[in-house]
């Protein structure tokens, strides 16, 4: 069975951040077309693009929402004036572009690539990246509800970026940030809102986590050795087969002593 368009958005509602017991997200996207035009083919051109912007003038926004900007090249230009809202971006080279304050809310960009591309303030919310290339990217002060499972993060900011669970609005999911597998080595989180957040089995090796709320995030099989966890708060964290060596800052860390499965976690 295959699902359209139509109904790929109330898969990725269950996709973000479902609990891995409730839902195969590999299952799901499996049985979504990633090989039909909506996810690999581009209705629009770079010069396309550029005439957009042009025409919106400094004020303005050149909205390409809906539109598909699979695998073209928007590498190095100043896009803060796009809206990609529901866009497929799959494949689309944004390195070193600035983004900043745009709105990505629903849009599709696996295997993108964002190296060192500037996206403060952004919106990111029920945004797929799963396999985007990612690393040096600058998330601070974002919202994001997005799955970036198997992303290269490495060195990414997320400072002050809001990461968390939306109890808002759960109506098809609960939706948060999710990093599975994530290579997130010497990545920022400081003072990050990362309650509720899926970090399973991702790679936080000498990543700063100074000050972030981790509240119920699911930290399960993540490698943290080297992490700089001072005034990081651990509520009911679940770090079960998490890598806890050579922490940073621990003992100004908050409420370490509540962590779920800390027994079952590897320490020194």
């Amino acid at each position: 069975m295959r699902f359209d368009m139509r109904w790929a958005f109330v898969v990725v509602a269950a996709l973000v951040a479902a609990p891995a017991q409730h839902v195969a997200r590999a299952d799901m996207v499996d049985q979504l077309d990633l090989k039909s035009d909506d996810f690999t083919k581009a209705d629009v051109t770079r010069q396309d693009v550029l005439a957009a912007i042009a025409k919106a003038g400094a004020n303005g926004t050149a909205d390409f929402s809906g539109r598909r900007l699979n695998g073209i090249d928007l590498s190095g230009l100043d896009l803060r004036r796009l809206k990609l809202q529901a866009a497929r971006i799959n494949g689309t080279n944004f390195a070193r572009s600035n983004l900043e304050g745009v709105v990505l809310d629903q849009a599709w960009g696996l295997k993108s690539d964002f190296s060192k591309a500037n996206l403060k303030g952004s919106s990111l919310f029920s945004t797929q990246l799963m396999d985007a290339k990612l690393a040096g990217a600058d998330f601070s002060r974002a919202r994001i509800a997005a799955d970036f499972s198997r992303a290269d993060l490495r060195g990414a900011n997320f400072a002050d970026a809001n990461l968390s669970a939306d109890m808002k609005n759960q109506s098809m999911g609960l939706m948060r940030g999710v990093f599975k597998s994530s290579k997130l080595e010497g990545a920022s989180f400081k003072d990050a809102n990362l309650s509720r957040a899926v970090m399973e089995y991702a790679s936080l090796r000498d990543a700063d986590l100074s000050g972030a709320n981790l509240t119920g995030s699911e930290l399960a099989g993540a490698d943290l050795t080297g992490a700089n966890i001072a005034g990081a708060n651990f509520n009911q964290t679940d770090v079960n087969s998490a890598r806890l060596i050579s922490l940073r800052g621990k003992e100004a860390a908050h409420n370490f002593n509540n962590v779920k499965n800390l027994d079952r976690a590897y320490l020194k």
